[in-house]
C-alpha cells in the first residue's frame, strides 16, 4: 500500500530543464490518482503546471526570503508546513541538496536525480569516438520516483487539449486557417544557435509556401531586433516576442503544427504541449539526454559529425572550442525547410 501521498518536487532553474519534468508529472499523477505533488520552481514557471490534476505550484522567492543558508532553513520551514511525505530532487544542485537534507533529518524519504555526469563526460571529450546514446533526463527523473516507491510508465503519454486563444492573442495572431510554424531561433549559447544568415533562408524559403504561417518566439530587446530582421517583410510571418505574456505564449505554441527550435527551451515547452518539434543541434548532441520528449529520433538534425569528429564537444553548449565555431553550417536550409514540409503534409 502507498504511504506517500504529498511528494514536493524541486526543480528551480533553466526554463528547458523545469520544462522537462511535466511529462513525467503527468504521467506520475495519471498513474497514480491519489498521490498530490507540490513543485518547487521559480514563480515564472508556474504556467507549465497549470491544469495538470493534484499538482500544486510553489514559488521560491530566491532575491529575498528564499535567498542565501538563511533562506533555505525558510524553505525548508515554508514546505514543511504543508505536509510533504517525500522529496524528488530532480535539481540536485547545493541549494537543493540543503533542503533535501533537512526533510531527510526530520525523516522524510528522499531521492535525487543522478545527472549522469561521468556519462556526459565521455560522451563530450575532446577526441575522435564513437557515440552512442547516454540516458534520457526523463528516465533519470523516472528512476527518481522509483527509489520512492512509484514506477511510471512514459510510453503512457497524454498532453494537454490545445488552448482556446483569447481575442486578445488572435488580434495578433489572426484565426487559424494555415498551417502554424513556431521558430525559436536563440538559444542560451552561441554554439547552439543556428547561424541567422541560415535561419534567414529557412524563414523565407517556409514563407514562400503561402499555406504556411510562421510565429517568431524569443525574448529581450535584442532578439526582437534581430527577428524584426529576420521577419523579412514576409506578410505571414509574424514576431511574437515582446507582444504576449508567457502564459498567452504558450496558449499559441499548444496550437502550433510544429515547432522549429535549437537545443532550448522552447524545444521542450513545444514537447510538454505534445507539439512536434524539429530541433537544430550544434555543439551539443541529443545523445546527452536532453532530446525533447516523445519526439523521433530524425526529428533531431545534427552537425556534420564526419567534417567535425570531436562533437559533441559540451553537453550544454557553454564550451568553445576552436575551429568548431561553424559546425552548423553542414546543417543545410534545404535540410530544415524540407524536414519540416514533409512533417507538415
Amino acid at each position: 500500500m502507498q504511504k506517500t501521498k504529498h511528494i514536493a518536487v524541486i526543480r528551480l532553474s533553466a526554463m528547458g530543464d523545469v520544462a522537462m519534468i511535466v511529462p513525467v508529472l503527468r504521467a506520475l499523477v495519471l498513474q497514480y490518482p491519489d498521490v498530490k505533488i507540490t513543485v518547487v520552481s521559480r514563480p515564472f514557471f508556474q504556467p507549465f503546471f497549470d491544469g495538470i490534476p493534484n499538482v500544486n505550484f510553489f514559488g521560491v522567492d530566491l532575491k529575498e526570503r528564499h535567498k542565501g543558508f538563511l533562506g533555505l532553513l525558510r524553505l525548508f520551514s515554508d514546505l514543511r508546513k504543508l505536509n510533504i511525505d517525500a522529496v524528488a530532487d530532480l535539481h540536485n544542485v547545493l541549494r537543493s541538496k540543503v533542503v533535501r537534507s533537512l526533510f531527510t533529518i526530520s525523516g522524510k524519504k528522499v531521492a535525487a536525480t543522478d545527472k549522469g555526469r561521468k556519462d556526459k563526460r565521455e560522451l563530450t571529450k575532446l577526441a575522435v569516438k564513437t557515440i552512442s546514446p547516454t540516458k534520457s533526463m526523463f528516465q533519470r527523473h523516472v528512476e527518481t520516483f522509483e527509489q520512492l516507491g512509484f514506477s511510471i510508465d512514459l510510453t503512457k503519454a497524454q498532453f494537454p487539449e490545445k488552448a482556446l486563444l483569447s481575442e486578445e492573442i488572435i488580434a495578433i495572431t489572426g484565426i487559424k486557417n494555415l498551417k502554424w510554424i513556431g521558430i525559436a531561433p536563440f538559444a542560451q549559447y552561441e554554439s547552439k544557435v543556428y547561424p541567422l544568415d541560415l535561419m534567414q533562408k529557412v524563414i523565407d524559403g517556409l514563407a514562400h509556401n503561402k499555406e504556411n504561417k510562421i510565429f517568431l518566439f524569443g525574448g529581450g530587446e535584442k532578439e526582437i531586433q534581430l527577428l524584426n530582421q529576420l521577419q523579412n517583410q514576409n506578410e505571414n510571418v509574424i514576431v511574437l516576442a515582446g507582444k504576449l505574456k508567457f502564459k498567452q505564449e504558450l496558449e499559441v505554441i499548444s496550437n502550433l503544427d510544429l515547432m522549429l527550435s535549437m537545443d532550448s527551451g522552447n524545444a521542450h515547452i513545444a514537447a510538454m504541449l505534445g507539439i512536434k518539434v524539429i530541433t537544430l543541434w550544434g555543439a551539443t548532441h541529443p545523445y546527452a539526454g536532453f532530446q525533447p520528449f516523445h519526439q523521433p529520433d530524425d526529428f533531431c538534425i545534427t552537425s556534420d559529425r564526419e567534417r567535425y569528429p570531436f562533437l559533441p564537444t559540451s553537453v550544454y553548449g557553454n564550451k568553445k572550442v576552436e575551429g568548431y565555431e561553424d559546425v552548423m553550417r553542414t546543417i543545410l536550409p534545404t535540410t530544415v525547410i524540407n524536414k519540416i514540409q514533409k512533417e507538415l503534409n
